[in-house]
């Protein structure tokens, strides 16, 4: 495999050596930049890596609380789990999982960062789903493949990074969002924005409920945020935010097993401040960044049982430092350097509440690892060809180091045809739960690995309305972590496992006029050993109308080959038809509606879980 993308990283060489330079460089890519691929904004027809963008506009059509909705009907190969109408939970129950390609983001093999920073439980290693609020964000960039030479463990499937709101022109701004429909569904958000000269701030809140469609399944949550930016000199931009939300929900258990009393109160909490520079030739940031949670359980009894005598109790924080910087050393290059280093911890305890150990606690886990790194990104454009190559160094206390590479190259070729090649390693460390919680808890566990090799082909015509791609791509992984049974004795987490996923991704949109626009995505995934939450076939395809005064989008998504289990394997299929409406009744207010499973289909997504058939929302957007 290796020998063969050399191969092609020579071919694409030759072909561009005898391109001619007059052509235009994939115009409308151009006029975008991403901060994800690297840590600095660049052209993603540069990157080696396939960055998609979910924008704000994106975001507020979506009429969604939650930004994963959004993310997963827009990006191939990305599927996310739900349980019910709103709210995703946690433990037992809960929904939320992001899988990209086949790599799952409950077993930390997905990061999710907000500004760039880690977003995850320190115990458990995976993000907190409820957490992602669409408010909060102003778009966010996906990388489907690993980027672990740029941001380490967890990496290894890809990154979701969520880019807090923004005002760039001076004024002020409010914006207030109330809906409410189905199963006693109530969704709400305010945000305030200004901007006078070099500074910008945002804050904002939101509450948001739903009794869901089984009994004992409600959900509540509340969320507040907050960003401040400003210059500190021409060269130099301050800025700190602020997001805490906490959210109860209940999980009523399968329906062959019910539960009663099985609640959760979930606070969680994260924050930066960073300083940037810019002085053209050469731009960099410091940055520093605490995420913390505090979680309360009832696992809840079954029917005939009795109630546990104990609640689980955790409180679980990841705090860190980043500092990188970029500099163009001749032309056409882009050399970046940085370094990372994060701690992450967690207390875990069994509380008891009841019996003759009432008021003691049972400690289940207190540890503490540490996370080193420091990186190389290098860039080089000769004429249509960009060449890339990243070396990462990264040492986490208890688990050992981890070299990173990663090599690429994008080809920019005529009529606006972009191909890409890529090879990288990503890898992700084991969790405090995988080493020293529950029974099979093993401290030896050694990092998963994995290599992924990707080809890809965009091409834009008719002046940048029309807009297609394909992705092929290879994954190689091992050491992957299992629990695995023992003949006599407690099962154990050992690096037992082997996954190879390969799959094509296809992705077009068409700006047909001013007024419609179809958008398309597919992809399949072939995996040897199956994952839940990963589906074979994932297709997604809208048609949006924009009048003077009206919004209209209908959407078509198909689900084939679906894991909800792999112990004993099932898997489901099924077609889900929504639709979003918004009427601007002035240039202050419009009216907003929105309708999923319009066909009415019976479908799980989470065994024992069924989803709801159709569901309505109606509401109103003020913009002031």
């Amino acid at each position: 495999m290796k020998t063969s993308v050399l191969s092609l990283l020579l071919l694409v060489g030759a072909v561009t050596a005898q391109s001619a330079t007059t052509d235009s460089i994939n115009t409308r890519l151009l006029n975008e930049a991403v901060v994800t691929g690297t840590r600095t904004p660049s052209n993603p027809a540069l990157l080696s890596q396939t960055v998609n963008v979910v924008t704000r506009h994106d975001i507020e059509r979506s009429m969604q609380p939650s930004i994963l909705p959004a993310v997963t009907q827009r990006i191939p190969g990305l599927f996310t789990t739900a349980r019910g109408v709103y709210g995703y939970g946690i433990s037992g129950g809960a929904a939320g999982n992001i899988a990209v390609r086949g790599l799952s983001g409950s077993s930390a093999q997905v990061m999710t960062l907000i500004d760039g920073h880690p977003q995850y439980s320190g115990i458990f290693g995976h993000p907190i789903s409820d957490a992602l609020q669409s408010a909060t964000a102003e778009r966010v960039e996906v990388v489907r493949g690993p980027a672990s030479s740029i941001y380490g463990s967890n990496a290894m499937g890809g990154v979701i990074n969520i880019i807090s709101r923004r005002m760039t022109a001076d004024g002020y701004r409010a914006t207030l969002n109330v809906a409410g429909g189905s199963y006693g569904t109530f969704e709400s958000d305010l945000t305030l924005q200004g901007r006078k000269g070099p500074i910008e701030a945002t804050a904002g809140g939101s509450f948001n409920r739903s009794d869901n469609n089984r009994r004992d399944m409600g959900f509540t949550q509340r969320t507040a945020f907050a960003r401040v930016a400003g210059d500190i000199t021409a060269r130099w931009r301050a800025h700190a935010d602020f997001n805490l939300t906490n959210f109860t929900a209940s999980n009523p258990g399968t329906t062959d097993n019910p539960l009663t009393d099985a609640d959760q109160n979930i606070t969680r909490g994260a924050a930066s401040a960073g300083i940037d520079n810019d002085y053209g030739s050469t731009r960099g940031a410091i940055s520093l960044f605490f995420n913390w949670g505090h979680h309360w359980i009832n696992d809840g009894y079954a029917a005939g049982a009795q109630p546990r005598a104990y609640r689980f109790i955790s409180d679980d924080n990841m705090a860190g430092a980043s500092l990188w910087q970029s500099a163009t050393l001749f032309e056409g290059n882009m050399l970046t350097v940085g370094a990372d280093w994060f701690r992450f911890s967690g207390h875990a305890r069994n509380k008891f509440v009841s019996g003759q150990s009432a008021g003691t606690s049972t400690t289940l886990v207190d540890k503490w690892h540490a996370e080193y790194a420091g990186y190389a990104d290098m860039r080089q454009t000769l004429g249509r060809l960009t060449l890339s190559a990243a070396l990462r160094a990264d040492h986490m206390t208890g688990s050992g180091t981890e070299w990173v590479p990663r090599f690429g190259a994008a080809a920019s070729l005529p009529r606006d045809i972009s191909l890409k090649l890529s090879a990288g390693k990503g890898f992700r460390y084991p969790t405090l739960r995988e080493m020293y919680m529950f029974g099979p808890a093993n401290p030896d566990l050694r990092p998963e690995s994995s290599w992924t090799y990707e080809v890809a082909f965009r091409q834009t015509r008719l002046d940048g309305d029309l807009d297609y791609g394909v992705n092929l791509f290879f994954i190689d992984a091992d050491n992957i972590i299992l629990t695995t049974p023992r003949e006599g004795a407690t099962p154990l987490n050992v690096n037992s496992g082997r996954l190879i996923n390969r799959g094509v991704e296809a992705e077009a949109s068409w700006r047909i006029d001013r007024s419609w626009r179809i958008d398309a995505n597919y992809s399949y995934v072939d995996m040897r050993r199956p994952v839940i939450a990963a589906p074979t076939h994932k297709l997604y395809t809208s048609a949006a109308f924009t009048g003077s005064r009206w919004f209209v989008s209908a959407g078509l998504q198909y689900i084939a080959g679906l894991y909800k289990s792999v112990s004993p394997i099932e898997r489901t299929t099924f077609t889900l038809l929504d639709l979003r409406a918004e009427y601007r009744v002035a240039p202050w207010m419009s009216l907003r509606a929105r309708g999923e499973n319009l066909l009415a289909r019976s479908y799980e997504i989470n065994a024992g879980f069924p989803m709801p058939r159709a569901t309505f929302m109606a509401g109103i957007k003020i913009d002031l």
